[in-house]
């Protein structure tokens, strides 16, 4: 299979559709205030790089990656179900991992939900380990961070 992806500089229809199913997705098992993503907007700003994963020009998938003072954070990583499995993420973290590489950032961090098993283990696979919070989230209240999981992963000598 193969997965083409596509940096896109702007919000458009596919992409409001596939951050509407992961919000769906994960507006279950969490409340509101563990949310932490970035707002459609956000994902736009200099700082910020985000791409479409695509399959037989189908969008399957969306991720980006923002880049701070000393490291790089994934955002909005996202895979339709019925693509899991088939190498649309890990082309997807690919792609990031080198974009933060280029930035020449030394260590790229991610947040992702305790019950979040498929990306839990896709980032533990690829060689990401648990860290404590950074950033922003070590100014949240603690019962808004207590369904988070962070990781990190360096990037220099890689």
């Amino acid at each position: 299979m193969t997965v083409e992806l596509e940096r896109i500089e702007r919000a458009t229809a596919e992409l409001e559709a596939l951050l509407g199913e992961l919000d769906a997705a994960l507006s279950g098992p969490y409340h509101a205030d563990q949310h932490h993503a970035l707002p459609l907007d956000a994902l736009f700003e200099p700082h910020v790089r985000m791409f479409l994963a695509r399959r037989d020009g189908e969008a399957v998938g969306c991720g980006g990656v923002a880049f701070y003072d000393g490291f790089a954070e994934l955002k909005r990583m996202y895979t339709r179900p019925e693509m899991r499995g088939r190498g649309v993420a890990k082309t997807m973290l690919d792609r990031l991992e080198g974009e933060a590489r280029d930035a020449g950032l030394p260590l790229l961090r991610l947040e992702t939900g305790v019950y979040q098993d498929a990306a839990i283990g896709l980032y533990k696979a690829q060689g990401f380990g648990e860290c404590p919070p950074f950033g922003p989230y070590t100014e949240l209240p603690p019962h808004h961070i207590e369904t988070s999981v962070f990781f990190e992963k360096p990037l220099s000598g890689l």
